[in-house]
């Protein structure tokens, strides 16, 4: 697995460092309180005496998949409750509220906000902390671990989704920019995730490497006019009505139209990078919160929770003994050491940094 870092801690969105700071307190100052303990947990079930864990996820299909597949057991087995809030985005609150006093005890991300959210304070167990006290991180990808400061549990490689009755299969990264495509290419809107990491990987492709932002720029303003979309459903949409004849996807949702009997097919980007689910744990979440944070972590990355997710959202799982979703398996995917070793993680610290400035230029290249 190639991860490509640049930067370390780096500042968070211009316009953001300061209500950080603001909301950031040093933990010296309390090194005294309960919450502040350690916490130990080595992967069995105990009587939580019906405490509340505060949880940050999608809500939708998501959330009535998650309930059903994993939560509703675990609140009865560990004798606890979840209060789920799908309320994204979740840096304003994590930042208002302070480290120190965590408006979530377990969250999950993707991972631009997340790294936003990372470089305002000192809010998460550190992914060394997370391994300790998660017996199925061990079993795990490296690239998993990516962030620093939780762990992926759940990923998608990116793709282009694009119709087969249009002619010559999509073969290459620099296809979407072909003459053939002239008018009928869809992307997405610049506070999408999706459009964040085509925008790193046209770098890489058109330029020095992913943080090469004016060959980005150029290339983009070269494949203008695009359909501009605010979301995946609503690109597919497009593509299922030939509005588009290809779009930036993920290729889980892109696959569901192919099994729609549609006439659209994927092709994964050559340069491999992922989109990722990743989990957070609290480092000051009171101790009960913290230990039922690491206990539902364990839960989420044991194959029991990552195949039956995997077979119903077609996200492949990070932990190396789950087996890939059958449809993926249908079309040559595998989950082994060689199969992952080449996908990498976007520099999503430089993008951070910068994106006050890509999002302005790129609006002026779509129009917005």
């Amino acid at each position: 697995m190639t991860i490509h870092k640049k930067h370390s801690r780096r500042s968070i969105l211009k316009g953001g460092a300061a209500l950080g700071a603001a909301a950031t307190i040093p933990n010296m100052f309390y090194i005294n309180h309960a919450w502040a303990q350690d916490v130990v947990y080595d992967g069995g079930v105990f009587d939580a005496g019906g405490a509340t864990l505060n949880v940050a996820e999608w809500g939708g299909g998501w959330e009535e998949f998650v309930r059903k597949a994993l939560t509703d057991e675990f609140e009865k087995d560990f004798n606890c409750k979840l209060n789920w809030d799908s309320s994204f985005p979740w840096f304003p609150k994590f930042v208002t509220q302070g480290a120190n006093d965590p408006v979530y005890d377990i969250a999950n991300w993707n991972l631009p906000n997340l790294m936003q959210t990372n470089a305002a304070g000192d809010f998460f167990l550190t992914t060394d902390e997370i391994k300790a006290n998660v017996p199925n991180a061990a079993d795990c990808w490296d690239f998993a671990f990516a962030s620093g400061a939780g762990v992926t549990w759940a990923y998608q490689p990116y793709v282009y989704a694009y119709r087969t009755d249009r002619g010559a299969p999509v073969s290459n990264f620099r296809d979407f920019f072909a003459e053939r495509f002239v008018n009928k290419r869809g992307t997405y809107a610049t506070e999408n995730g999706l459009m964040h990491a085509f925008f790193m990987a046209t770098a890489q492709e058109f330029g020095k490497d992913q943080y090469d932002m004016e060959a980005a720029f150029t290339a983009l303003e070269g494949a203008m006019p695009m359909k501009i979309s605010e979301f995946t459903f609503n690109m597919l949409s497009l593509l299922e009505r030939g509005e588009v004849d290809i779009a930036v996807h993920i290729e889980g949702e892109a696959l569901t139209l192919k099994k729609q009997g549609a006439p659209v097919d994927v092709w994964e980007w050559d340069s491999k990078p992922i989109l990722t689910q990743t989990k957070t744990i609290s480092r000051y979440a009171d101790p009960m919160q913290k230990k039922l944070a690491l206990a539902l972590l364990n839960r989420t990355l044991s194959p029991d929770f990552l195949e039956p997710f995997g077979e119903e959202f077609l996200w492949r799982p990070t932990n190396g003994k789950a087996a890939m979703p059958s449809a993926l398996a249908a079309e040559g995917a595998t989950n082994t050491a060689d199969a992952v070793s080449a996908y990498w993680v976007p520099d999503w610290d430089f993008f951070v940094e910068n994106k006050a400035d890509i999002t302005d230029r790129l609006n002026q290249i779509f129009g917005l």
